[in-house]
């Protein structure tokens, strides 16, 4: 008779762990997206303001009008370029890191649902005759919630993928409107120049 109440201690002890481990894990894997995003916006400003400095350079050394518009046309298109660089990088590490957040939870809820079913069985070993249905009811309750959440899982893996799907259409269409202007740019430059 003393073997359940020992056995549901065991298992809130088991589940406090486990929900210790989740918490730990997941707080790493924020840090660690949070220290690769500081390292992105770090570099991303240094080489912003070096190339800030010598485009500004450049454009107060121009001749001329048309040097000068020649001269800003030729910055249109690596800017372009590098404003879809970054949005990249931010991109894959937002990607990364909720891939991370996903891995180490599904492994919490798995290792969770194992110790789950092996207390119910354990428990059902010992329970009074009639009691059948309900630890049937129980496990299917179980069941059902881990269909329903193996369900939600598949669900966010795919609407990561069409964003990500969506967010690479978006940048290469960016990229190939920025090249026209680029080339436009030039051109009327070229024309200007003629």
């Amino acid at each position: 008779m003393f073997a359940i109440p020992e056995q549901f201690s065991n298992a809130t002890k088991a589940s406090l762990d486990s929900q210790f481990a989740l918490f730990s894990a997941l707080t790493s894997k924020t840090f660690e997206g949070v220290e690769k995003l500081v390292e992105l916006n770090i570099s991303t400003a240094r080489s912003t303001l070096e190339d800030s400095s010598a485009a500004a350079r450049q454009l107060l050394g121009a001749k001329d009008p048309q040097e000068f518009f020649s001269l800003t046309a030729s910055q249109a298109q690596p800017n372009a370029e590098k404003a879809l660089s970054y949005s990249r990088q931010l991109a894959s590490i937002a990607t990364g890191t909720g891939a991370e957040f996903s891995k180490a939870a599904e492994s919490q809820i798995v290792e969770a649902n194992r110790k789950v079913i092996s207390l119910v069985d354990e428990v059902s070993k010992n329970a009074p005759a009639g009691s059948e249905s309900f630890v049937a009811a129980v496990k299917t309750a179980i069941s059902n919630a881990n269909a329903g959440y193996e369900q939600f899982s598949k669900t966010s893996k795919q609407a990561v993928e069409a964003l990500e799907s969506n967010m690479n259409a978006a940048v290469s269409q960016f990229s190939a409107t920025a090249a026209k202007a680029g080339n436009a740019a030039s051109a009327a430059t070229a024309a200007a120049a003629a």
